[in-house]
């Protein structure tokens, strides 16, 4: 499958994640369009797109300049445009509701050969295939943030997903320079499903006042030659997200482990949810 074109992919998600997806797609030469229903995140997402790009650009001169990278960009507020995608990526809030209106939503734009892949960080695929008509057509594509820069993209088999289907979504994670590994469905996946477990642990230590928040990170950067603490990486998923997900893996295993840490919660009710918003275990 590494030699299949695709015309022009559809991102649906307008987000932080959604736009490092179209980001990265759009650097690798795709055409994209990226939907959102509100127009504000498409304006922030184009702003944050051109500035990511400068950034890339001076860091890797490999890369394309970002009018180059904006030019394969079509920003628009209509799934309709939806019609024209060869593949679709969906990229909304973990939302199981809101997952399946859109699902549908796409179900209905888009031909039962085109592949619809499921960007969640803990939501099962096998579920999410069930809010369309053609759940051999649905896999699952789990970028890590952000999408242009990391190297690995994982990829999920659900129940029903085809080899075809899975076959284009690891091409086109190819013709976009990173890696793919192929795994079965479970709530949280691989990665997930074992780092929403560490980063929460690590927010119950601060919680119960074993160790700061600067202590906890350090260690982890220190003794195990981690880039960015658990607290950090928390922080730059998006607290909120962080929370979601544990919800999600509470819901799915009914397994206690999974329970967030209130020190979380307290955060997110809050508005400080990391990166995004300038605070959550660090400020920014």
């Amino acid at each position: 499958m590494s030699d299949r074109t695709f015309r022009r992919l559809g991102v649906v998600g307008g987000g932080v994640i959604g736009a490092g997806v179209a980001h990265l797609f759009a650097q690798s030469g795709h055409a994209v369009t990226l939907v959102d229903a509100a127009q504000g995140a498409l304006d922030t997402a184009r702003a944050n797109i051109a500035g990511n790009a400068r950034m890339y650009r001076m860091l890797d001169k490999a890369l394309p300049d970002r009018e180059v990278v904006l030019g394969n960009l079509t920003f628009t507020t209509d799934l309709m445009a939806l019609a024209e995608a060869d593949f679709v990526i969906e990229n909304i809030t973990e939302n199981v509701a809101a997952k399946a209106e859109v699902h549908a939503e796409i179900d209905a734009m888009v031909g039962a050969e085109v592949p619809v892949a499921a960007n969640t960080s803990a939501i099962p695929i096998t579920r999410i295939a069930g809010f369309g008509a053609y759940p051999e057509r649905v896999i699952g594509m789990h970028f890590m943030n952000p999408p242009p820069v990391m190297p690995m993209v994982e990829i999920i088999r659900g129940t029903h997903s085809s080899d075809t289907a899975l076959g284009a979504g690891a091409a086109l994670v190819a013709q976009a320079g990173k890696q793919s590994i192929l795994v079965n469905d479970s709530p949280g996946f691989v990665t997930n499903r074992v780092m929403m477990l560490m980063v929460n642990e690590a927010m119950f230590l601060v919680h119960e006042g074993v160790a700061g928040v600067q202590e906890v990170d350090r260690l982890f950067k220190t003794c195990f030659g981690h880039k960015m603490g658990p607290l950090e990486t928390a922080d730059l998923i998006g607290l909120d997200t962080v929370k979601l997900s544990l919800d999600i893996l509470y819901d799915e295993f009914n397994d206690p482990k999974y329970r967030p840490c209130p020190l979380l919660k307290r955060l997110v009710y809050a508005g400080q949810t990391g990166r995004k918003a300038g605070r959550g275990f660090h400020h920014y």
